[in-house]
């Protein structure tokens, strides 16, 4: 049986039971309404018990639910303001806290992965959790030669709870779309569940995080944490401190805003040409903005959790670069065969390329500018262009076609674009993709050639 917070039955009672719960206080406020209370008013008072609810079930939960509110978190900011604040607050919650383990159950499974002697491993072990997450959580500790290490210590009957969870929002997804404007939940929660089996995988995450710490070892913008052990459902890497990003998001200055901005946009893009790996959980709760103390004296940025990564070898995809370089140049005709040829556009459909340029002007004017300036507002206008049904934008998206090789990456990009916007943050990214993204540097596309 399952040792996460709840059983089987309970939990896949409690994730039904929140359809119950939202036609619940929809049909509250609109008793409340015709008692004559303030539209607006009930609105407020049924989003902010509508979020308490929702989220307070992912968290306690875990596994897959709250898997799903961590990928939800960061389109936050593409609420509209009057019912982004209620959100905020609980979503935020879900980045890296969870209710934790008993003691007892943590010692059981480091008895079973790591030896009945296990202790003499450690010259010191907290067993109260530093961190909590969707499938395990990790104690602070001294590994025998004095360094201070995180052991995660993955729950046990986590799989099972994934895809049980995933399958029961899989059928209320249509309940979610509301909430984020112009995102579609459905491929969301598929993907996570096709990744189930990787993410449960400590001997992959092992060494995608040691690739990353390998390739970013003294690097002055990023720092990964070493790997110092691996057994079956447990991870010893190197403690890594740190300001966490939601502490940055929450009341950062604005320069530190701003580096932890570039520094995320940096990693988004190097990542994959350094390793031929992509970090595909892009939450806050994954990210430290850290001092850095060698000769750069600035501030680094510290990247935790390798449990899904996107294994690209070669880097990111040469088209993706050649088109975003030739939709800058306004060449609508070959965006247009490019993305046909690539399957964004299926053969069956036509589509003028000055219409798809249109469509993406505004999501790329970010690439364009010297500098740009994230923030909630302008999201909030994407997201709105591509939701209205009315909107010559949405009539376009729901033609266009997301080929399976870039369904990962089009989610991190989404979800980093997120929290650069929770973040206010003022990047300088077209900077990051002439040095990073292949084919959007002319000359570099014509090499490639």
């Amino acid at each position: 049986m399952s040792d996460l917070p709840r059983k089987a039955v309970t939990r896949t009672a409690k994730l039904a039971a929140l359809p119950l719960g939202f036609a619940g206080r929809a049909t509250l406020g609109l008793g409340k309404r015709l008692g004559g209370r303030p539209a607006e008013v009930v609105a407020t008072e049924l989003q902010e018990r509508t979020a308490e609810q929702l989220f307070k079930v992912l968290g306690e939960l875990k596994g897959g639910a709250m898997k799903f509110g961590q990928a939800l978190s960061v389109f936050e900011a593409a609420l509209p303001e009057d019912v982004a604040g209620p959100y905020r607050a609980a979503l935020t919650k879900l980045q890296d806290s969870a209710p934790p383990m008993p003691a007892s159950t943590v010692r059981k499974v480091l008895a079973e992965r790591l030896g009945p002697d296990w202790r003499k491993l450690f010259t010191s072990f907290d067993e109260t959790p530093a961190a909590a997450a969707s499938i395990g959580q990790v104690h602070r500790a001294v590994w025998h030669d004095g360094r201070a290490v995180a052991v995660k210590v993955q729950y046990p009957g986590a799989g099972a709870a994934l895809l049980s969870d995933l399958a029961q929002l899989g059928r209320v997804a249509r309940l979610f779309g509301p909430m984020i404007p112009g995102m579609d939940i459905k491929p969301l929660i598929a993907e996570m569940r096709d990744r189930v089996s990787e993410e449960l995988d400590y001997e992959l995450e092992a060494a995608a995080q040691q690739a990353h710490a390998t390739e970013f070892a003294d690097d002055p913008d990023v720092l990964v944490p070493q790997v110092v052990h691996q057994a079956d459902q447990v991870l010893v890497t190197e403690w890594m401190d740190g300001v966490p990003m939601a502490e940055v998001i929450a009341k950062g200055t604005p320069e530190q805003r701003d580096r932890a901005g570039q520094l995320l946009a940096l990693f988004l893009f190097a990542g994959p040409a350094r390793t031929g790996l992509l970090h595909a959980d892009p939450h806050p709760g994954n990210f430290r903005l850290m001092v850095d103390d060698g000769p750069a004296k600035g501030w680094r940025l510290g990247v935790l959790d390798f449990g899904t990564v996107d294994r690209l070898p070669d880097g990111l995809p040469l088209p993706i670069g050649t088109a975003l370089r030739l939709a800058l140049e306004d060449d609508a005709e070959s965006v247009h065969a490019l993305l046909r040829q690539e399957g964004f556009v299926r053969p069956s459909i036509k589509l003028r390329p000055d219409a798809v340029l249109d469509y993406l002007r505004p999501i790329i004017e970010p690439a364009g500018s010297e500098e740009f300036t994230f923030t909630r507002g302008w999201m909030r206008a994407q997201a709105a262009r591509i939701a209205d049904p009315r909107s010559p934008a949405h009539q376009l998206g729901k033609q266009l076609n997301l080929p399976p090789a870039y369904l990962l990456i089009h989610r991190v990009t989404l979800s980093t674009i997120g929290v650069l916007c929770q973040l206010g943050a003022t990047v300088r990214l077209h900077d990051e993709l002439l040095e990073w993204l292949p084919g959007f540097d002319a000359g570099g596309a014509a090499e490639s050639a």
